[in-house]
């Protein structure tokens, strides 16, 4: 998964609802607050070695980061309706929605 974009400016994209934590990777990258959510990708910020991968001096592949828009009611249920939250993610964590 490298080079350009995988996903299109405007996709509809939900993070995966992944918990790798819970089996003994302590370096995850993604917030656990978007994890299950779905968000629209507003940015590829280019391609860059996997971070969670390089905390521990392994080989890490290449990915594609995003910014991903998520409506911020719907990440903590507090907020006003055009109030939204801006996340960098990488691509292995989004799936479309």
């Amino acid at each position: 998964m490298s080079g350009s974009p995988q996903l299109a400016v405007g996709s509809r994209v939900r993070v995966r609802d992944d918990w790798p934590e819970t089996r003994g990777r302590v370096h995850i990258r993604t917030p656990h607050y978007v994890r299950g959510r779905t968000g629209t990708v507003v940015r590829c910020l280019g391609d860059f070695p996997d971070p969670e991968q390089l905390a521990f001096a392994r080989p890490a592949r290449i990915l594609p980061l995003y910014h991903v828009l998520f409506e911020q009611p719907q990440i903590w249920l507090e907020g006003c309706a055009g109030d939204q939250l801006l996340v960098e993610i990488y691509g292995s964590w989004l799936e479309p929605s």
